[in-house]
């Protein structure tokens, strides 16, 4: 009995498959931890994972490393794209308006849980709010997930206020978070401080200031998330670049980067003569002995 081959198979995209391939590409067994995440990981997983007791510790070492930079939001507009909800509630009560854009590919949540609704589902590159509308933006579970980055920036960058600021957490491709399948900052695309840079350059968005976070390790024993706060704090003294995620605040742009471009060609200046100069040159109708050569 020849069996289907298996090369590969935990690369390939699930979409256009049924859940026979899937069952015969794999054995007949489930797929891994991975192939579970990218199945599955939508609002409400993500919250699933914030209330483990390492989603709590995440949670709070992230929460600090946004608080150094926004310290207070006093009559702000603040807004989160992605699954910023766990983070979002230190806000509500000093902001001037707060709200939360989920992607439709996430799905969405209700956010606050008690009160008004916040939150609203969105695509990911065209958000219902109007130019220079936001002053403070978060992104979080946002940027690795997209089907397109540059798109994406460039909403950001349309909705952000003159003097707004952008603060991007993505999983670090240097860092351990982003090669272990078992956390959401595991899934989509990690990001390089180049790289990064560069997706930010091309959006017109300056970088201000980049931090890394979450120097402990993805794992839930309680020993170990004990000892994260120690952890966070030599791992940032000591292993820079090497965090789970990059934590990196961003100012808009007005006004394109000068150079690079490519000169353009100015035409050399067509002179005329004027005067009786002028008309002694003028090319003549008539012949030299006055007669008319047609």
């Amino acid at each position: 009995m020849n069996r289907r081959p298996q090369i590969a198979a935990r690369w390939l995209p699930p979409s256009g498959f049924s859940k026979r391939d899937e069952w015969i590409m794999h054995g007949g067994s489930r797929p891994p931890g991975l192939w579970d995440w990218f199945m599955q990981l939508d609002a409400a997983r993500l919250r699933d994972f914030y209330r483990t007791p390492l989603g709590q510790v995440a949670r709070r070492q992230l929460v600090a490393q946004i608080r150094r930079r926004w310290k207070s939001t006093t009559g702000l507009t603040v807004v989160g794209a992605g699954f910023p909800t766990p983070f979002l509630g230190s806000f509500r009560s000093e902001a001037a308006r707060a709200g939360c854009l989920m992607p439709a590919r996430q799905g969405a949540l209700v956010w606050p849980p008690g009160g008004k609704c916040h939150s609203v589902l969105v695509e990911e590159h065209h958000w219902p709010l109007p130019d220079n509308s936001v002053d403070r933006l978060l992104a979080v579970h946002m940027l690795e997930a997209a089907e397109r980055i540059g798109p994406v920036l460039r909403e950001m960058w349309r909705v952000l206020a003159p003097d707004g600021r952008l603060i991007l957490i993505v999983p670090n491709r240097s860092g351990v978070w982003s090669r272990i399948d078992t956390t959401p900052f595991g899934q989509g695309l990690p990001f390089s401080r180049s790289q990064l840079t560069h997706e930010l350059s091309d959006a017109l968005l300056t970088p201000l200031d980049w931090g890394d976070a979450l120097f402990f390790p993805p794992v839930g024993n309680r020993f170990l998330l004990r000892m994260a706060p120690a952890l966070e704090r030599t791992g940032s003294r000591l292993s820079r670049g090497f965090g789970g995620v990059i934590v990196v605040e961003a100012r808009k742009e007005l006004m394109a980067p000068v150079g690079g471009g490519v000169r353009a060609a100015i035409p050399a200046p067509a002179f005329k003569p004027a005067g009786s100069f002028g008309r002694l040159l003028e090319p003549s109708n008539k012949s030299s002995d006055g007669l008319d050569p047609r």
